[in-house]
């Protein structure tokens, strides 16, 4: 054997066999297991967690260290949802339905993506006719609820994402550790 067969004992082999070995090394100790949630849209209703009247999410990643969540939003009413401002970039794609912001003249409609910039104020409304809107969020930092003045009214982040997710998933009978394995 030569050195290199030696360094990288799959030198030997073709390309083709290269590239379909998997990574021979360990992964860093600390590292977190990787997250699958399958089904994304769940079929047990329990999962998704109220938000407000006709207004749920279902958490698909809840990352305490990093300040941000993913999730699904589910809406079954039309109006206006909510009045917020991103500290940091969303990104957005519509699964099922449609819903738009007053400040804009878009509408994201089913199978549209959408990048919110950090520091817009923007107004969430689900027009009338949609009856479901299913729309997955990366939410980045907070949402920072305000009035049309820009005044604070409330806010949401990942820990109060996971307090809510915590009391359902209590009071619904999965018990108040099943948030925990969307939690990294």
């Amino acid at each position: 054997m030569d050195a290199a067969t030696t360094a990288y004992p799959a030198a030997g082999l073709d390309a083709d066999a290269l590239r379909r070995m998997p990574y021979q090394r360990p992964q860093p100790a600390e590292i977190r297991p990787d997250l699958v949630v399958a089904p994304a849209i769940p079929q047990d209703d329990r999962i998704w967690v109220p938000q407000a009247d006709n207004v749920w999410f279902r958490p698909l990643c809840l990352n305490i260290s990093a300040g941000y969540w993913m999730n699904l939003l589910k809406v079954r009413k039309s109006g206006i949802l909510s009045r917020h401002r991103h500290p940091g970039p969303v990104h957005a794609f519509v699964l099922k339905g449609s819903w738009r912001y007053l400040e804009h003249d878009w509408v994201a409609s089913e199978g549209a993506y959408a990048f919110e910039p950090p520091g817009e104020t923007h107004t969430l409304v689900v027009d009338e006719g949609v009856e479901e809107m299913i729309t997955y969020f990366q939410v980045n930092g907070c949402m920072y609820y305000v009035d049309p003045w820009g005044r604070h009214t409330g806010y949401e982040d990942v820990f109060t994402k996971v307090d809510m997710c915590r009391a359902h998933y209590e009071a619904v009978g999965l018990g108040r550790d099943y948030v925990d394995q969307f939690i990294r």
